[in-house]
């Protein structure tokens, strides 16, 4: 069966900006992962719009990303794919979210695929492990899976120019024809004219459901094991929220709710307070981890430099 045809890529403003900027503050070339799901939409039928039309469309959503700080992250210099490598890069994903490919940033190039870039998507689509199922897909399907076959290829200019600006292009490896297919790239940003679209993103860190009391009530005092449990699940959660919120309690959650509710504003601003502490608290701790290798990073190129030195006398 032939490959099915992607009829365009849809990613939100934020990511691919935050794709751009890893790409333009490296120290050279990058490459990374795309994850995300594929959706086929119904046609729209009407009597009387005879334009309208009758086969089903396919789009692919980007929801997240995986930069590398350099070059050959997940594959050797001949372009063939280390399953190893991108089995411990691709995890782990939330059950809606599939690998649908990759992309490469390049320095003073063309706006076109390279071979090895040819070849690196062409491994990636032989790989049948890599498969993923499409999302609202009839029975029988229209295709049985799709591969990861989605390339985003970022370049800077070849000479300099005074307004610092950065090419980007979408495309669709084809295994039928094996070649590079263009396609368009429809940027959802925030506003009443995109809302609709962002019903195909999903949150990849959903706040839990959580119970709003901690407390125990007075007639389960004497029910040792009852208030045990109870307890139990309260840090249970206490400690699912902490994952999202650092510093806030589950049993304050109590004024979103119930009489209490009137006067939230407080109580949404203190949550969202907490998680932006814990984003900061996690920022911090990618930056030092990133410093950490960085170091080590040079530190095996002095020695890899010193071995060559000492093999060469």
């Amino acid at each position: 069966m032939e490959d099915p045809s992607v009829e365009k890529i849809a990613i939100s403003g934020p990511a691919l900006a935050s794709m751009i900027q890893r790409f333009s503050t490296s120290r050279g070339a990058v490459d990374g992962l795309i994850f995300g799901h594929v959706s086929l939409i119904a046609p729209t039928l009407s009597d009387d719009d005879s334009s309208s039309s009758s086969s089903s469309t396919l789009i692919a959503t980007v929801t997240s990303f995986f930069c590398s700080s350099s070059s050959l992250s997940f594959y050797t210099p001949s372009g063939r794919v280390d399953p190893l490598l991108l089995r411990r890069l691709a995890q782990p994903q939330p059950p809606s979210s599939h690998l649908l490919g990759w992309f490469s940033g390049r320095r003073r190039t063309h706006l076109r695929p390279s071979l090895r870039e040819f070849a690196v998507s062409n491994s990636l689509i032989s790989n049948p492990n890599l498969t993923f199922p499409i999302q609202n897909s009839p029975a029988p399907p229209i295709a049985a899976d799709l591969k990861p076959c989605l390339f985003f290829l970022f370049a800077s200019p070849i000479s300099d120019q005074t307004i610092h600006t950065h090419e980007y292009r979408a495309y669709q490896f084809r295994s039928s024809t094996h070649s590079f297919d263009p396609k368009s790239i429809d940027i959802v940003n925030i506003g009443p004219a995109f809302r609709g679209h962002y019903g195909a993103f999903s949150p990849n860190s959903q706040l839990p459901a959580l119970p709003c009391e901690l407390r125990v009530s007075p007639m389960n005092v004497d029910k040792g094991e009852e208030s045990l449990g109870h307890l139990k699940k309260g840090l249970k959660a206490q400690s699912e929220l902490d994952m999202c919120a650092e510093g806030l309690e589950v049993n304050s959650l109590s004024r979103l709710m119930g009489s209490e509710a009137v006067n939230y504003t407080s109580g949404v601003e203190e949550l969202y307070e907490k998680m932006l502490v814990k984003i900061e608290s996690l920022t911090r701790q990618v930056e030092n981890s990133s410093a950490k290798i960085r170091e080590q990073e040079d530190h095996n190129r002095k020695l890899r430099h010193k071995a060559a030195r000492t093999a060469g006398l």
